[in-house]
């Protein structure tokens, strides 16, 4: 299928897609779109390029900026997109914020930094969705997939608070899950992926490359991938799909 071309597996469902202005967002709207659903394309800030992807998709598409750290941000996105589209079927959670501070440096790891990442990474997160779930439950395949890393699962990442946020939010995938059937709820847990934001940390992808089964860094197609795994299967939720190369084997 070539980038003009809509297919119709998910004819008829809308998708917002947070933090898809590039990286995994980007990539993972592209496929949906692709696959015929409506997508709501969304940064907090970069708007020009949001509304660049939004503008470059295949199916029909609108870019909406909004923070979701800030709640009524969040709940504008989701009102916005049941205003355009009149439903809403599948909630990617992909916005985050990190910035890289050793472990070991407790000091730079400043209230403020430890806030804005639980800001936006837990609470945007968690707020976005609570809003979200009375319009999924009118849906009758109704999916949110929460983007999240194997830094929830081995102590690693960028910070020790990207870390915590993200362990955080593999326990609320779980317990969403539990709780709030017929919608699933997945998670898709990269290890470190390339992209713009990595593309200067040669170290780090090549110490990757030299102890991954599968010798290279994720891409943002291979964590599209998987959340179009995660949509797909009708009998899976509660799952942190790992895509990592099997780096976490070795860790």
């Amino acid at each position: 299928m070539s980038e003009t071309e809509v297919g119709s597996e998910f004819e008829g469902r809308v998708a917002i897609v947070t933090g898809s202005s590039a990286g995994i967002g980007e990539e993972t709207a592209r496929r949906l779109s692709a696959l015929g659903a409506k997508v709501v394309v969304n940064s907090a800030s970069s708007v020009e390029l949001g509304e660049s992807v939004s503008a470059s998709l295949p199916g029909e598409s609108i870019y909406v900026r909004a923070d979701i750290a800030d709640q009524a941000q969040g709940e504008a996105l989701v009102d916005r997109t049941i205003d355009e589209y009149g439903r809403l079927d599948f909630l990617v959670n992909n916005a985050g914020w990190t910035t890289s501070i050793d472990h070991a440096d407790l000091d730079g790891l400043t209230d403020e930094i430890f806030q804005m990442t639980f800001d936006v990474n837990v609470f945007g997160t968690w707020w976005l969705t609570k809003y979200a779930i009375p319009h999924l439950r009118d849906s009758d395949d109704a999916n949110i997939v929460n983007i999240t890393s194997i830094a929830g699962i081995r102590p690693v990442g960028s910070s020790m608070a990207y870390s915590m946020t993200k362990a955080a939010l593999n326990q609320m995938t779980v317990l969403l899950a539990k709780s709030y059937g017929p919608i699933r709820v997945n998670a898709v847990a990269p290890g470190l992926v390339a992209t713009r934001w990595t593309a200067d940390w040669d170290a780090m992808h090549a110490a990757v490359a030299a102890t991954a089964p599968v010798p290279r860094s994720a891409t943002p197609a291979d964590c599209a991938e998987a959340v179009l795994a995660l949509l797909r299967n009708k009998y899976t939720s509660g799952e942190i799909f790992v895509v990592d190369g099997g780096i976490t084997q070795r860790m």
